[in-house]
């Protein structure tokens, strides 16, 4: 199966290369979908119950080798200024859709060592990120900056108990504005679950249900570095599975 690139047009997930064991240490399930937002987002979230947690303004970094072997893997290294690295790995396969699902690492032992596993490296140990950056060869292919809103609100008719589905507002300053809605789970069988509600909160913001967006960063290596978007999109065509309908680009989450 081919690489998949989180948010462009099409089908948001596809089965991934290899999949990340659900014991990992400290890996949720981000079970996600990008939608377009529009200028009544906000306000239609209040009228939902939504509560405004909080505005912050981030740069985000992300890494990769200069062949983008992370990215053909689907595996997406990044660091948030004053947040740390974060890895994420695909998730469940065999799950079709307008959402991704992926593990988070944030333990850099842990993101070490699935860096090593995928890039096919030994003997590096399980120390910082930024110490193995140079012997897997991995450099930064794109950085910039967010403003961000972020919400989280219950459906009305669940269980207050349950975690609240969180849903960010981006606009970064490239100038390409884009949402997700967002749930984080613990085991794979609570993935169907979340995915229902994240498509009732999407049809109650007025998403079409056909809607997907690109992520920030497929835009900005659409934009700044189309030579190595192009790259990603013919990896992802050459290792379609045959009874796809799609064009090649929609299995690029």
């Amino acid at each position: 199966m081919g690489a998949i690139m989180p948010g462009i047009k099409g089908l948001l997930f596809c089965p991934p290369n290899s999949r990340v064991p659900g014991s990992m240490a400290q890996g949720l399930i981000e079970v996600e979908r990008k939608f377009l937002p529009g200028p009544g987002t906000e306000e239609r979230l209040q009228e939902l119950g939504g509560t405004l947690e909080h505005r912050v303004t981030f740069r985000d970094t992300y890494y990769d080798t200069p062949e983008l072997s992370l990215m053909q893997a689907d595996h997406w290294l990044r660091r948030r200024e004053d947040s740390g690295w974060e890895l994420k790995c695909p998730g469940a396969a065999g799950v079709l859709g307008h959402h991704t699902e992926y593990k988070e690492l944030t333990a850099e032992p842990t993101i070490v060592a699935q860096l090593c596993k995928v890039l096919g490296a030994d003997g590096l140990g399980a120390g910082d990120v930024a110490a193995v950056l140079g012997p897997l060869g991995l450099q930064e292919v794109a950085s910039f900056v967010t403003k961000r809103s972020a919400w989280k609100l219950v459906l009305l008719g669940t269980d207050e108990e349950e975690p609240q589905l969180r849903v960010d507002l981006d606009t970064a300053d490239f100038g390409y504005a884009v949402g997700e809605v967002e749930a984080l789970v613990h085991e794979e069988a609570e993935v169907p679950a979340a995915l229902e509600k994240i498509h009732r909160l999407s049809s109650m913001l007025g998403v079409p249900a056909q809607e997907t967006a690109p992520a920030k960063l497929i835009v900005y290596l659409q934009r700044f570095r189309p030579q190595d978007y192009q790259r990603l999109l013919e990896v992802n065509s050459s290792k379609q599975r045959p009874q796809a309908t799609e064009d090649p680009d929609n299995c690029l989450g």
